[in-house]
């Protein structure tokens, strides 16, 4: 599992993520929206990077989080 601080912040947002999500193979994941960083969740086996770079293509900033 890894977890991402973002700046997705709404429903719509969301949906703007998640095809670029979809095309790395990334099937489960979640953002709360309700926590000040906005962490998202991955729990597929992908990348950092790939996550980060599909975040960005898709227009938002994700930092990854370190336990």
């Amino acid at each position: 599992m890894q977890k991402f601080k973002t700046n997705v912040k709404c429903g719509n947002c969301k949906s703007a993520v998640t095809p670029h999500l979809e095309k790395l193979g990334v099937s489960s994941w979640e953002v709360d929206l309700s926590h000040p960083d906005r962490i998202l969740t991955i729990h597929d086996d992908i990348s950092s990077e790939k996550i980060i770079s599909a975040l960005k293509e898709a227009g938002y900033n994700a930092d990854q989080l370190t336990s």
